[in-house]
């Protein structure tokens, strides 16, 4: 049986070969494409438009962590002209449905490029936010960072893909909750336009277009954002979660989060986990613990009842929303997060 990565590098050669030949009914057909979560194919519908028909394996409010493949999944991976995958770990099923899908098409790394927050990172990120943040770290590393990125983008793509099949390969490695840095959000953006120029040559301006509009936006609400959450006050920056899906919002605005559960929602919380959290939110008088949307939240509103929080609201983790609620794109979800954070902290 091949490991994820020798499998990925043989679709990554094969594409390779299969590129060279021109396909002009790419012009005049959406193309078949498969993300593998909601977040992802949000990010994927907004560049690829109406030259694309995509397929998200796990849909709004659906939990990628314990996502199970089925046949018809590999049928529409088989049937896919191009693969966009988070990568870091997050489909730890990826492998099982690679095996089960004789995939020829191009596979897409969607955090290739991003600077990935190591599980032990956090600690010492917490740590770090205890004795101060030094501000305008992250405007400056933003600006320099996507300079950087978006002029060595297309030179580095192959390589890029290559560091982040090994990354997958090391599951449990990185935090591969990349998408909630508005930073990293338009790395996300830059490689999936890559990806569809790459596959659909004909339609790249379009592609890259969108690509423009959807980082503009992206831009414009971190710069709501910023303001948003630089009023919160100094000592109401802990937030209480279900699981530590968060941290990546966390480093970008000078919070600290805390979770019964680990950076799975397959994790338990262990009975002393949640005592020593019930006793911080007591020490640090935390006035509000939150709720997720891929969660079972009645640990949540048990910790609530011992300490005397009120349930801040819900906040969008792993998944979006459905259509009839606030987090169904990417932006929304991204704007529902910063105000319920802020409007329950920030009293």
């Amino acid at each position: 049986m091949h490991s994820v990565q020798s499998l990925l590098t043989s679709i990554t050669a094969t594409v390779a070969l299969t590129l060279s030949v021109p396909n002009t009914s790419w012009a005049d057909d959406p193309i078949p494409v498969v993300a593998t979560f909601s977040v992802l194919g949000d990010m994927v519908k907004r560049i690829g438009g109406e030259h694309i028909s995509l397929t998200t394996l796990v849909g709004a409010d659906g939990d990628t962590h314990v996502y199970q493949p089925t046949p018809q999944a590999a049928r529409v991976v088989a049937e896919a002209d191009v693969l966009f995958i988070n990568g870091l770990g997050f489909e730890g099923w990826l492998e099982r449905l690679v095996e089960a899908a004789p995939f020829a098409g191009s596979l897409v790394v969607a955090t290739t490029g991003i600077e990935p927050i190591a599980f032990g990172d956090h600690d010492d990120h917490e740590e770090g936010h205890e004795e101060g943040h030094e501000e305008g770290h992250e405007e400056g590393h933003e600006e320099g960072h996507e300079e950087g990125h978006e002029e060595g983008h297309e030179e580095g793509h192959e390589e890029g893909h290559e560091e982040a099949t090994d990354h997958h390969g090391e599951h449990g490695a990185f935090d591969p909750h990349a998408w909630h840095s508005f930073t990293n959000a338009i790395i996300y953006a830059n490689n999936i336009a890559a990806g569809l120029a790459q596959v659909d040559p004909t339609n790249a301006g379009f592609y890259y277009q969108n690509h423009q509009i959807f980082v503009n936006e992206i831009r414009a609400l971190k710069a709501e954002a910023d303001v948003i959450m630089a009023a919160l006050p100094i000592d109401k920056r802990t937030v209480v979660t279900p699981h530590d899906g968060f941290g990546y919002f966390a480093d970008l605005y000078n919070l600290r989060f805390e979770a019964p559960q680990g950076l799975s929602t397959e994790s338990e919380a262990s009975a002393a986990d949640v005592a020593k959290l019930i006793l911080l939110i007591r020490k640090q008088e935390i006035s509000a613990v939150f709720i997720e949307s891929i969660t079972d939240n009645r640990l949540m509103e048990q910790i609530a009842n011992e300490t005397g929080a009120v349930i801040g609201g819900k906040l969008y983790s792993d998944a979006l929303s459905s259509e009839d609620q606030p987090a169904s794109t990417y932006l929304d979800m991204m704007r529902h997060n910063t105000k319920t954070l802020s409007q329950a902290l920030g009293d």
